[in-house]
């Protein structure tokens, strides 16, 4: 079966195809009911089937007698840290620090909240709170003190489980005095905060009044794996919201145990025995998704990478980890390869390592521009898949289906839509548009298994931002376009889409040209409000180690053929002409580029500094190059 069979298989009779999908699955209770609607009216999948999501990691392959197989690898350059667990001696430290928890008072429901750097002991409590049913709330460690404290008050935790610090470069980032400060400013209070003591920062125990991980796990017994509904939660996963109170993204154990196992073969082509990198953070989507649920449900081994692309030590990093574990299928945000390509723009350095073993090159997580799509294919000389998802979606929404029929690959396309997205392209009077027209792209009900069914606690908040604007329809709040071949371009969030004298224009349109430019490392493109034309387009852009930008002269010239390249490839029309040279760009720490930030600091609006952000000192930089323009 191809592609266009499971795709139309998956729309037409989405029953059968999600039955026959998890049929496999190690379930406690098979489920009798695939899909029915709730009594809010959201759809769910394998309602009375019963499951627990770390049985489907751990426990089915130790049982099947893959229990020597290697589950995860940890690989940390900033603390020369190199560990390997197999399937029993991960299951193992899982079980001891679920019976640690339950004998802290945790139990099936009950909230935990980690906040953890990238070490073992985040993988294993996350599962560790799956195996009692507790629904665990990752934050991404290092998360100012108030951002924590909002999400420990809606998520009103049981347990928090934190780690005494984490490493970004040669920065060690204490936490204990952010998770304090957190615990002073929230309103709902845990029974207790449990801490594992990194020897790069010790904790003064009496002060904290913290909990000692090791202590408290080594007189525990380990416990079972509780049976849970699919329809419990799992997880909880916050976004930031324009109201600016977070959005907990909930997660189901069954429909997302069946999604990313089916994802695991169907996108990435990997199994049991194969190893699988997801270079993100747990703190995020793709960490949960793909560092810790997806590859262990699937069997395979998983890297945990304590480390950045580039400085730890070189920009040979992630080719070095490529080659040394035989990463099979990679997955990385493109942001990381332009900052590979920044240092290494030949790619001298990946001339050392022997990257044989890998088949797959996905990226996600933002926009990926066509250079760094040609220099990757160049590069590796592999398949070089674009595939686009969300938080909300858990996986992916479209991509190419590696494991079941590898389609064409298109520049600035993340491909066609995956089986069970019934996608379309709307205007704003939500009426379909042809290939070729920008619009809203949205997702026809019901949304396959693993997309979330609800916002915690706030179900009338997850109605109105996803389902009011085109009733039926899930609002992905990404703009887009299709072309005559069905494939799908995300041109950019639809705040991105700029309306420039009557002419609706993406962002993500004009990067593809600027970034074209051989001096051009990086690129931003954001609408700047104008009295005339309601907005121009404005560009920030990052050049290349080696070229030389340094005069005034240099970077007018630069500006100038840009200016040139976007009149030529988009039209005079796009008013482009005005062009910032930058160090570097603001970003969150999970790559996204803070357009809204800089949106506002062009338009001379007030912004405030966003919890996220992987540096706060680049929006001073930032301010010294628009000052007066």
């Amino acid at each position: 079966m191809g592609y266009a069979e499971e795709y139309r298989d998956a729309l037409a009779d989405p029953v059968t195809f999600w039955s026959e999908r998890g049929r496999d699955l190690p379930w406690f209770e098979r489920p009798s009911k695939v899909l029915e609607q709730d009594t809010n009216g959201v759809w769910r999948w394998f309602v009375d089937g019963q499951i627990n999501s770390c049985h489907v990691a751990l426990d089915q392959h130790v049982e099947a007698g893959r229990g020597e197989a290697t589950a995860l690898i940890y690989d940390s350059p900033v603390t020369q840290t190199m560990q390997k667990f197999t399937f029993s001696e991960l299951t193992d430290r899982v079980a001891k620090l679920a019976g640690a928890m339950a004998n802290l008072g945790v139990s099936k429901g009950d909230v935990v909240v980690l906040y953890m750097p990238m070490i073992p002991e985040a993988v294993i409590g996350m599962l560790a709170c799956a195996r009692l049913g507790a629904v665990h709330s990752v934050v991404f460690g290092g998360f100012a003190p108030r951002e924590l404290a909002l999400r420990i008050d809606d998520a009103t935790p049981k347990l928090i489980l934190s780690a005494s610090c984490g490493i970004e470069g040669d920065k060690i980032i204490d936490y204990t005095p952010l998770l304090l400060e957190a615990l002073a400013l929230a309103q709902q209070a845990p029974q207790a905060v449990v801490v594992k003591e990194r020897q790069q920062s010790p904790v003064d125990w009496d002060a904290a009044g913290f909990i000692a991980w090791d202590d408290c796990v080594a007189a525990a017994q380990p416990v079972p794996c509780t049976p849970m509904l699919a329809t419990d939660p799992l997880y909880i996963l916050y976004t930031s919201g324009t109201t600016g109170k977070p959005k907990g993204i909930v997660r189901d154990n069954g429909g997302h145990a069946v999604a990313l196992t089916y994802s695991m073969r169907a996108i990435y082509n990997v199994g049991p025995g194969d190893v699988f990198w997801a270079a993100s953070d747990v703190g995020w989507v793709v960490g949960h998704s793909y560092i810790v649920y997806g590859p262990l449900f699937a069997g395979c081994t998983t890297i945990l990478y304590e480390g950045k692309p580039v400085k730890t030590p070189d920009a040979g990093a992630f080719w070095r980890v490529l080659a040394e574990h035989r990463v099979k299928s990679f997955f990385v945000a493109p942001t990381a390869f332009r900052a590979i390509r920044k240092e290494d723009p030949n790619g001298d350095l990946l001339s050392q390592y022997d990257l044989s073993a890998l088949q797959y090159q996905f990226v996600a997580g933002e926009r990926l521009d066509p250079a760094t799509y040609f220099w990757l294919q160049e590069k590796l000389d592999v398949p070089v898949i674009d595939h686009w998802w969300q938080t909300e979606t858990g996986w992916s929404i479209c991509t190419n289906l590696a494991g079941v029929e590898l389609l064409e690959t298109k520049a600035g396309s993340c491909s066609l839509p995956a089986p069970g997205w019934d996608l379309r392209i709307f205007d704003e009077a939500g009426q379909e548009v042809g290939p070729g027209v920008e619009g809203a792209i949205v997702v026809k009900a019901p949304l396959p298994p693993g997309a979330m069914p609800t916002v915690w606690r706030d179900h009338q908040r997850y109605e109105a931002s996803y389902w009011s604007d085109y009733p039926g329809f899930y609002l992905t709040g990404d703009s887009g376009l299709r072309d005559t071949d069905g494939y799908v371009f995300v041109m950019g969030r639809t705040d991105d889409v700029m309306n420039v004298a009557g002419h609706r224009l993406s962002t993500g349109q004009i990067e593809e040209v600027v970034s074209n430019h051989a001096s051009i490392a990086e690129c931003a493109v954001v609408g700047r409000t104008d009295a005339e034309k309601g907005q121009v387009p404005v560009g920030l852009i990052v050049v290349k180690d080696g070229v030389e930008i340094a005069s005034s002269a240099q970077r007018d010239a630069l500006a100038v053929e840009l200016v040139a390249m976007v009149r030529a490839q988009v039209g005079a029309f796009a008013n482009f002409r005005q062009v910032f040279v930058v160090a570097r760009l603001p970003k969150t720490r999970s790559g996204k580029i803070l357009r809204k930030v800089i949106r506002g600091m062009l338009d001379g609006v007030a912004v405030s500094v966003p919890s996220t952000i992987e540096d706060a000192t680049v929006l001073d930089e930032l301010a010294d190059n628009f000052s007066g323009s």
